[in-house]
C-alpha cells in the first residue's frame, strides 16, 4: 500500500435541524442536497452539481443530552486508522469515538492535546475533496485556534507529518502556515483569551464575500467578525449559522460591499461524554460602512 500524507478530505455538519440547514447553506453557498441514508441512519450530502462537497447529519441524541452544540467537523484521511489513533494517543491526544464503520467509511472522532476536535477517516466511500478545491463552494482553508501554537504544531507535525509553509506577506509572524503533501492547507495561531476553547475553523470559498455575507444574515445567520481584508489573501468573514455552527467565508472580492460588523456576544457550549466546555465570545458590534473605492 502506498502511503499518502494525511490531509483534510471530508467535512460534516452536525446540526439540530436538517431541513433548516439545507435551506440556509443552499441560500448562502448554492448547495443542493441528496440523500445518502441507510435503513438505520439518515445521512445527507451537500452537493455542487454532481459532486458531493460535505456531509450533513443530526447531532446525535446523546450529544444533545450532554449539551453539545451544532458544529462543523473536518475529517483527515489516513491510510491506517488504528495506527494513527494509537499514535495520536501517544502524542497526548484523546479518542471520543474509536474506529467505527459508518456509511462514509471507517472513522474515529478525536481531539488534540489542547482540546480541538477533529475526525480521522480511512477508505472514504464519498469522493475525497481535492487538495485545491473549486473557486466557489468548497473548503479552501483550515485554521486552528490553539492555546499554544508551538505545541500544536509539534503535535500535528508528529501525527500527520504536516510541515511549516512559507509565510505570506502581510501575515502576522505568530500565524503558523501549514503544508501537507506540498500544498499549503491552512494555519494556526494562539486564540484570544475570550475564546473559551481551541477549535478548527473551516473557510468556504465564495465568489464575493460581501454578497455571501449578506446572504448569511438574510437567511437567519450571524456575522461575528468581518468582512476583513488581508494583504495578499483577500477578504474573510466569520459566521454562525441559525443552529449555532461556526464557519468562515473567504474570497478575493468584496464587490458586494458588505459592512464590517463588530458586536455580537456569542455563547456556546460543547459536551460529549467526558468532554465539556462552555464560554462566551464578545466581539466589537456596530456596523461600520465600507469605504467606496
Amino acid at each position: 500500500m502506498v502511503e499518502r500524507q494525511p490531509r483534510f478530505g471530508w467535512y460534516e455538519l452536525l446540526t439540530t435541524d436538517l431541513a433548516a440547514a439545507q435551506s440556509f447553506y443552499g441560500a448562502v453557498l448554492g448547495w443542493q442536497t441528496r440523500s445518502a441514508a441507510t435503513p438505520r441512519f439518515d445521512y445527507r450530502l451537500f452537493t455542487m452539481g454532481e459532486r458531493a462537497v460535505c456531509g450533513l447529519m443530526e447531532l446525535p441524541p446523546e450529544g444533545r443530552r450532554m449539551g453539545a452544540a451544532p458544529r462543523w467537523v473536518g475529517y483527515v484521511v489516513v491510510d491506517d486508522l488504528e495506527s494513527m489513533v494509537a499514535r495520536l494517543q501517544r502524542l497526548g491526544g484523546a479518542v471520543y469515538v474509536p474506529p467505527t464503520e459508518t456509511n462514509i467509511g471507517r472513522v474515529s472522532i478525536v481531539r488534540d492535546p489542547q482540546g480541538a476536535t477533529l475526525a480521522l477517516a480511512e477508505e472514504l466511500k464519498v469522493a475525497q475533496q481535492p487538495a485545491e478545491p473549486d473557486p466557489s463552494g468548497g473548503v479552501g482553508w483550515h485554521e486552528l485556534l490553539a492555546t499554544d501554537v508551538k505545541a500544536a504544531f509539534a503535535f500535528y507535525n508528529g501525527l500527520f507529518g504536516w510541515e511549516r509553509a512559507q509565510p505570506l506577506a502581510g501575515v502576522m509572524d505568530s500565524y503558523q502556515l501549514l503544508s501537507a503533501g506540498g500544498h499549503t492547507i491552512g494555519g494556526m495561531f494562539n486564540k484570544l483569551p475570550i475564546v473559551p476553547f481551541p477549535f478548527w475553523l473551516y473557510y468556504f470559498n465564495v465568489a464575493d464575500v460581501g454578497i455571501a455575507a449578506r446572504r448569511v444574515t438574510a437567511a437567519g445567520g450571524r456575522i461575528t467578525q468581518g468582512p476583513n481584508e488581508l494583504p495578499d489573501v483577500g477578504w474573510i468573514v466569520w459566521c454562525i449559522d441559525p443552529q449555532g455552527a461556526m464557519f468562515a467565508l473567504q474570497s478575493p472580492a468584496n464587490e458586494g460591499g458588505a459592512e464590517k460588523l463588530s458586536t455580537a456576544e456569542l455563547g456556546w457550549s460543547t459536551a460529549w461524554g467526558s468532554f465539556a466546555s462552555r464560554g462566551k465570545l464578545v466581539a466589537d458590534a456596530k456596523p461600520v460602512p465600507r469605504r467606496k473605492r
